[in-house]
């Protein structure tokens, strides 16, 4: 049965899962507005007539938004995500992640949106952290190495006090890694875009330590599906959405090179600060509670990845 076309809100409208959302929410026939303040999100990323407010979420501007919008969803993905980012700058990635969704929270009590369901999209391996047993599930303990994670769990528990406070339902959605076209190269939470850019520029390229590390590659039409659902639903999460297994960053390097005809060695360099050994993500959760799974391979989500730099150089 379709869905009643609804007045969403999508923070972060102009980044690389962002802006795959805002496409498949205006396919469904919402009536989709965005705000991103463009530090890492791209306009080029989102159509030509879409309504985007070019703003901070720590900025007073979001609350005028939500007083005129009055929407009925709202997603929340912008956030500061550089793990090293946050571990140099702890105080400001705080204030990012932790003001900024404070500032969206009370948008929508001051407007009175008792009605209103906020999904906030999370990073899952950066709040569970590194744990004894994996994939991870949605009851692991949750211990974050980076004070990243920490900003991204602590907005976590907020949002049943505001559920308590104003009315506000929510749902929370807990990511592996995502990967596909419009990700950005040039970030540091993209292994795939930034050694698809490079290979296909015949640069070399850097691996952070020794490469076996370990992460959940989910391709991300997935994550849009399984976004969508949650929205889509009365229930609350906290949901995984990942494939279950960790892939080594040197079979990515090798799988991707393969399909790019790189054959440069990569250099290895030190591993990063903060950054977790190995992670995945168990979905049965989302599977049997939303009926999403993971549709796309890691092979075909890789072929359609270098397919789309190739084009867009």
């Amino acid at each position: 049965m379709p869905i009643a076309p609804k007045n969403v809100l999508v923070t972060g409208a102009a980044g690389f899962i962002g802006s795959h959302l805002c496409d498949r929410l205006i396919s469904d026939g919402h009536n989709v507005i965005g705000l991103d303040n463009l530090s890492t999100g791209h306009i080029d990323n989102l159509p030509s007539n879409f309504d985007l407010c070019v703003s901070d979420i720590r900025d007073d501007e979001l609350k005028v938004v939500i007083a005129d919008l009055r929407p009925d969803l709202v997603f929340h993905l912008a956030a500061q995500i550089s793990v090293s980012v946050s571990a140099r700058e702890p105080e400001f990635d705080a204030d990012v992640n932790i003001k900024g969704s404070l500032n969206l929270l009370e948008g929508l009590r001051s407007a009175g949106l008792n009605q209103t369901k906020l999904v906030y999209v999370t990073s899952g391996g950066t709040a569970y952290g590194a744990p004894e047993i994996l994939p991870a599930t949605e009851i692991t303990p949750v211990r974050p190495l980076s004070p990243y994670g920490v900003s991204k769990l602590v907005v976590e528990q907020y949002l049943p006090v505001y559920e308590k406070l104003a009315g506000i339902s929510y749902a929370i959605v807990r990511l592996a890694n995502i990967y596909g076209p419009r990700q950005d190269p040039h970030g540091e939470a993209g292994v795939v875009a930034i050694f698809s850019r490079a290979m296909l520029n015949k640069s070399s390229m850097q691996i952070f330590g020794d490469g076996t590390d370990e992460r959940d590659y989910v391709y991300v039409s997935d994550v849009v599906d399984a976004v969508v659902k949650v929205g889509d639903s009365d229930l609350t999460g906290p949901y995984n959405v990942g494939t279950g297994f960790g892939t080594s960053t040197n079979r990515i390097f090798e799988e991707l090179a393969n399909r790019t005809e790189h054959s440069e060695a990569a250099v290895h360099g030190p591993a990063r600060l903060g950054d977790i050994k190995k992670i995945a993500l168990d979905s049965s959760k989302a599977k049997r509670e939303l009926g999403w799974e993971p549709k796309i391979s890691l092979e075909e989500g890789l072929k359609r990845t270098v397919e789309w730099f190739e084009k867009n150089p």
